[in-house]
């Protein structure tokens, strides 16, 4: 199975977000570990931009558009969108969607260009929501969506402390490279 991240980009912003695309690289391969050490999958990651060009209002992106864009490529690879715009429409609390073998989040650009721990708080960690949503989906957890946003809400309102993973995709306490949501209340 293919996990395929594509950052989209505008495209006179391009050269300005390499740093973010090289941080979605690694992020992609901290994913794989991820994913095969809480659910025992093995992926094959790849990443990708898709370079956005200015559009009329009627002709924008949007989950319409990249659905699309998935089912071209191929329903069967797992498409994660990394947008610079909002779902019009989810049941996610991190202004994410998923569908099966599709995910998409709002990808945040840190004010300071070069900010890892910025792109970690703020998009891999509901990158995490969104493949946690899109896994216990496969898994088969009927009230699956209702768990992960309690556990986000938890993360965002009552100080429960995401999992930190540094450069080498191990568990730490110091500074993080990647962050994801806490598992432990799911049982996987």
């Amino acid at each position: 199975m293919i996990l395929h991240f594509i950052l989209l980009v505008k495209e006179e912003e391009r050269e300005k977000r390499q740093f973010e695309f090289e941080y979605v690289k690694k992020m992609a391969q901290f994913f794989k570990v991820w994913i095969k050490e809480k659910f025992g999958k093995d992926y094959d990651v790849q990443c990708d931009e898709m370079i956005t060009k200015p559009t009329s209002i009627l002709q924008r992106i949007d989950t319409h558009t990249l659905l699309r864009d998935h089912e071209q490529r191929g329903k069967d690879i797992y498409h994660f969108y990394l947008t610079h715009f909002r779902p019009l429409w989810t049941d996610s609390t991190c202004e994410g969607y998923h569908a099966e073998n599709f995910g998409m989040v709002l990808w945040q650009k840190p004010k300071d260009e070069n900010n890892e721990l910025y792109l970690a708080e703020k998009n891999c960690t509901a990158v995490s929501n969104i493949i946690l949503n899109e896994q216990m989906r496969q898994m088969g957890r009927k009230k699956h969506t209702r768990e992960i946003n309690d556990i986000w809400t938890k993360h965002l309102f009552e100080q429960l402390e995401f999992e930190q993973y540094d450069e080498n995709f191990q568990k730490t306490d110091g500074k993080p490279t990647f962050l994801t949501m806490d598992t432990r209340e799911l049982n996987l």
